[in-house]
């Protein structure tokens, strides 16, 4: 396995690890506040299915460094997933979106295409549009409550961490992992840049409509029906909805944190879904 910096023209202190191998390779991007480090539990069932895997570090959490140009809207995040795509020459690739990395995954069809592409999957994923507003009313986060966490990230970010993680695992006010593994996320989402992590949040609320009505490729949509993060109302089941022949997957019970804490169903589903 390789674990590296990785050089692209957008960002040149990417960290990435992968596995390596001659199968075909699967690209995990991870979701807000975490990083690559997040997948640990979804990586060895790829693995053991023949796939090569590689993660990476969104720009400015986990190892990577925060953005030189300051930048961490959408355009500039998937810039830096093309990069990696092209600098390790990927093809036939699937490329896997938990949470905020789904905004990466739709923005890589709508602005670089699907020659790279074998396929591609939303797993809690923000598309296609999270913002609530008059133009888009079934969308899951106002602009002011975006604003409230960004706000309450700035000023006690050990605190917003602590409760954020608790609704992350949590389904009707269960906690549905460990508090180990809770404890592990903090601690992973500890390492973002602050103002990496805040900035982040505001870039949710992109539309990413356009984007997905490029897709042609095979695509799965994962998603639990309890999640107080990224209600499967406002995002799952209309990505399902606005791509033609896509497969939604429902996690009875599962919170935001579905890879974690419903792993055994949530691994299978997209074994199933990449070696088809």
């Amino acid at each position: 396995m390789t674990n590296a910096p990785l050089t692209t023209p957008t960002s040149p202190t990417l960290h990435h690890e992968d596995t390596g191998g001659d199968g075909r390779p699967v690209v995990l991007i991870h979701g807000w506040p975490l990083s690559g480090a997040s997948w640990k539990d979804t990586i060895p069932a790829l693995t053991d299915a023949g796939l090569r895997v590689i993660t990476y570090d969104r720009r400015g959490f986990g190892h990577s460094a925060p953005a030189a140009d300051g930048r961490y809207d959408y355009d500039a995040l998937t810039a830096d997933l093309a990069g990696l795509i092209e600098q390790l020459d990927l093809r036939d690739v699937s490329l896997v979106g938990f949470s905020m990395g789904g905004g990466e995954v739709a923005r890589y069809v709508g602005t670089h295409g699907e020659e790279r592409l074998h396929s591609i999957a939303f797993a809690s994923a923000i598309p296609p549009w999270l913002l609530k507003s008059d133009d888009n009313p079934d969308g899951g986060l106002p602009r002011a409550e975006a604003e409230k966490m960004q706000a309450g990230l700035s000023a006690d970010r050990e605190g917003f961490l602590d409760e954020f993680t608790r609704n992350f695992f949590s389904a009707g006010g269960e906690l549905k992992v460990t508090e180990a593994q809770r404890a592990e996320a903090v601690a992973i989402a500890a390492q973002a840049d602050l103002d990496a992590a805040v900035t982040c949040i505001g870039s949710w609320l992109e539309d990413f409509t356009g984007d997905l009505a490029k897709v042609t490729v095979p695509t799965l949509v994962i998603h639990g029906d309890s999640d107080a993060i990224v209600p499967i109302q406002a995002s799952g089941q209309r990505t399902h909805a606005q791509v033609a022949g896509s497969e939604l997957v429902t996690i009875k019970d599962g919170p935001h944190g579905i890879n974690a804490s419903h792993a055994e169903a949530f691994n299978a589903a997209l074994v199933r879904f990449l070696t088809a």
